[in-house]
C-alpha cells in the first residue's frame, strides 16, 4: 500500500486496515516458521505497510 493511498483513508479506515495488516503479517510469519514461504520478501513489504499505517495514525493524533 502506497503512502498516497494511506493519506486518503479516514482514521477509522486506517485503524481497520492496520489491524487487518497486522493479522496478515502474523499469519505470514507463522507460515514461514513452519515451512519456508515462496516469497519471503513479502514479509518485509507487509511489515513496512504496518509501519506506514501506524505512522499515519500517530501523525493524525
Amino acid at each position: 500500500m502506497k503512502q498516497s493511498e494511506i493519506k486518503d483513508l479516514s482514521a477509522a479506515e486506517l485503524q481497520e486496515k492496520l489491524s487487518q495488516t497486522k493479522k496478515t503479517y502474523a499469519d505470514l510469519k507463522m507460515a514461514h516458521a513452519i515451512s519456508p514461504i515462496e516469497n519471503p520478501l513479502q514479509i518485509r513489504g507487509v511489515r513496512r505497510t504496518v509501519a506506514r499505517l501506524a505512522t499515519e495514525l500517530t501523525k493524525r493524533q
